[in-house]
């Protein structure tokens, strides 16, 4: 059976199966090696997603995933006084959080490869506009999000990953790493454009191969077709 990569995370996990979305890029990628699974929810926080794992993983013990991406931080930094506080998780509590679903994944198969992504930046003026956009003269003038708050939730993933012994992506600090990547990267201040679901594809794709899981190692899902006994198929699925 082909190997399973699980991505677990809100919502920019779940729009990553979009045209351009880093989930199709590495499904595209690995379509022959692994069973690309996706499980995003929008809007979801680590508070809600430990509510899953039992309901997500215990279907996956008799063949434990061979890689789970964990994508959380963008909604446990909405701000506490604003619109989305109710998505609000303080950040000793987000790390928690982390690690209660590092240990579940652990629990499972220490076999599995972990990796964290932490929270990309945010652009204020970028989810003013979306929001003026959406709401009109009802959107709030205050951001429900800022750079700076949600960077504090990055580094808390840098160090849960790094006291955890997982690999960790610190998306927040490549993607600021663009020219022009409040426009370039987020499509409204918050989730990702093409150009940026590239970046997390990309960066991705560098712990893959880290990890000896570079698609060109991994055995192809049955013989490619060249190799088929065409005047006795039955022969050569035999093997």
């Amino acid at each position: 059976m082909r190997p399973k990569f699980v991505l677990f995370g809100d919502s920019i996990t779940q729009l990553s199966f979009m045209p351009g979305g880093w989930g199709a890029a590495l499904t595209d990628r690995y379509a022959r090696q692994a069973d690309v699974m996706l499980r995003g929810y929008c809007g979801y926080n680590t508070r809600w997603a430990v509510l899953l794992l039992d309901r997500i993983f215990s279907s996956l013990a008799s063949q434990p995933p061979l890689l789970v991406t964990v994508f959380f931080g963008a909604n446990d930094a909405a701000l506490p006084d604003s619109c989305s506080a109710r998505q609000h998780v303080p950040i000793p509590e987000y790390k928690h959080n982390l690690q209660r679903i590092i240990s579940h994944l652990k629990g499972i198969s220490v076999c599995i490869h972990i990796v964290l992504i932490t929270p990309p930046p945010v652009d204020i003026e970028g989810l003013q506009i979306f929001a003026r956009q959406k709401y009109g003269v009802k959107a709030e003038e205050l951001p429900s999000r800022t750079n700076e708050t949600t960077g504090l939730y990055a580094k808390a993933c840098i160090d849960v990953a790094d006291e955890s012994g997982v690999a960790v992506i610190d998306l927040w600090s490549i993607i600021q790493s663009k020219p022009g990547w409040q426009k370039s990267c987020l499509s409204d201040g918050l989730h990702l454009t093409p150009e940026g679901n590239a970046v997390v594809f990309e960066e991705l794709i560098k712990v893959l191969n880290v990890k000896g899981l570079a698609f060109e190692n991994m055995e192809w899902d049955a013989v490619p077709y060249d190799r088929i006994d065409a005047d006795n198929p039955p022969n050569t699925f035999s093997v």
